[in-house]
């Protein structure tokens, strides 16, 4: 989760610097840095892998609230 969350920011990034300032770019951009710098991956990584292990998918969904992101885990 924490290298896809890295690997998506480093994206962004790319893709902000070669379009210049788009509001919607620069919003998740500044959500994953958030989340990369706050979050408790050891912990986030408990509540997904027993789903993965019973075969089940995991999808993970990032927003902002209160100026805190935060995290909604669906899984199917």
């Amino acid at each position: 989760m924490q290298t896809q969350a890295k690997r998506q920011y480093n994206e962004t990034l790319s893709e902000l610097l070669n379009k210049g300032e788009e509001a919607e770019l620069a919003e998740k951009l500044e959500l994953l840095r958030l989340f990369l710098e706050s979050t408790d991956f050891s912990k986030l990584r408990g509540e997904y892998e027993k789903h993965l292990l019973e075969g089940k998918g995991v999808k993970v969904t990032l927003y902002l609230e209160e100026g805190k992101p935060e995290y909604e885990m669906q899984v199917f």
